[in-house]
């Protein structure tokens, strides 16, 4: 399963993407109205593809098909490699169709059920997002939709890659991955607790108190030869 980092934030891109561990970055309006509400888009986008080099998911933010279109031509202008993001509604699935057409990847957000998934499959999609946090907000159990996602995709041998979205914690990573999901997009907290255990610190600090005390032994031993 790859990994993906959900932020708009460079600091945060600049570290995960040094650590060698993604594959990519998704980004939305929220995320990048988070950094900074005056941010030059455009730039953001460019200065994250340029630091990590794969995926990268670009929102569009118009409800209607046609404005989903302009706004994806307006993209791909002056992004060529982007993904198109698309809302999972009747107009967005328009959309997927239309650039599907045209070999265009999209990556349709805000998937809530199975249904919801096969229709943006259907309609084209490269990548369909199940938002599992979220299902999990309203009490619902988000990484049951991807288990059932995986499960007719198997069986059906559909193309899309199903991507595990709203990660909340590292233990959202280790169920996608059980799940089948192809991809996980995770927020840096989730992605960087996930690489951390009180064991491995443990460990590490035993090695080394270990390692000081032998090389003051062989000081010693080296000493007393003088």
């Amino acid at each position: 399963m790859e990994l993906y980092l959900d932020s708009a934030n460079l600091d945060e891109i600049r570290h995960v993407a040094s650590l060698g561990i993604i594959s990519g970055v998704t980004t939305n309006p929220s995320l990048l109205a988070k950094e900074d509400p005056t941010v030059d888009v455009r730039q953001r986008i460019l200065e994250i593809y340029s630091l990590v080099g794969g995926h990268v998911s670009v929102e569009v933010v118009s409800t209607d098909a046609d404005g989903m279109l302009r706004e994806a031509e307006e993209i791909l202008s002056w992004f060529p490699e982007a993904t198109i993001k698309i809302p999972m509604i009747p107009e967005g699935l328009k959309a997927v169709r239309r650039l599907s057409q045209q070999e265009v990847d999209t990556n349709v957000t805000l998937i809530f059920t199975p249904s919801q998934a096969l229709a943006a499959n259907n309609a084209g999609a490269t990548y369909v997002s199940v938002f599992v946090g979220r299902l999990d907000d309203v009490g619902s159990d988000g990484m049951a939709v991807v288990r059932d996602v995986r499960e007719i995709w198997d069986i059906q041998g559909l193309s899309s890659q199903i991507l595990a979205a709203s990660i909340r914690h590292p233990m959202h990573i280790i169920e996608a991955a059980k799940a089948g999901a192809d991809i996980a997009t995770c927020p840096y907290k989730a992605l960087m607790q996930s690489l951390q255990h009180p064991l491995t610190d443990k460990g590490l600090s035993a090695f080394l108190a270990d390692h000081r005390k032998m090389q003051e032994e062989i000081a010693k031993a080296k000493g007393a030869l003088v």
